[in-house]
């Protein structure tokens, strides 16, 4: 009788270990807004969508808002080594390009000084300026532009 306990028990633990092994072998990924796979196991990747073409400059929704990139960039090196946006919108090709030049403030360094070429700090130009794209959001967003907060504040004292 202690034979077939203790093989019981013995059978028992042995499934327990290999569905425990399979959970620290294989656990599953993080889900964060992508839910992935396991680490033997990930999913297709999601295809990219394609960049929205506009024609002249996006309203900004609040002030100091980087304008937005109104056109594709896949496939532009942006490195230590160069920059692809420049060849458009250094002070030099811009006005033959018909593009906007960087801004003034991208040849200041961190101190505020002045300095001939665009400051490290804002060389690599999507850290901040993004491609606009038709998707529908990872989540909700009740974001206002500041002038419908004002015309909201404004509303609100009539009453």
């Amino acid at each position: 009788m202690k034979w077939l306990i203790s093989g019981g028990l013995l059978l028992a633990l042995a499934g327990l270990g290999v569905a425990l092994a399979s959970e620290f072998t294989d656990p599953p990924a993080p889900d964060g807004l992508r839910p992935g796979g396991t680490i033997s196991r990930s999913l297709d990747t999601p295809v990219i969508s394609e960049v929205i073409e506009r024609r002249g400059r996006e309203i900004r929704n609040y002030p100091e808002q980087p304008p937005v990139i109104p056109h594709s960039i896949r496939g532009y090196q942006v490195d230590m080594r160069f920059n692809r946006c420049l060849d458009c919108h250094s002070r030099e090709a811009a006005p033959a390009a018909g593009a906007p030049m960087v801004s003034v403030t991208h040849f200041m360094d961190r101190h505020k000084q002045v300095i001939a070429a665009v400051s490290p700090d804002r060389y690599f130009c999507t850290q901040c300026h993004v491609t606009q794209a038709d998707v529908d959001p990872l989540v909700r967003n009740e974001f206002k532009p500041v002038d419908q907060v004002i015309a909201d504040m404004v509303e609100r004292d009539r009453r």
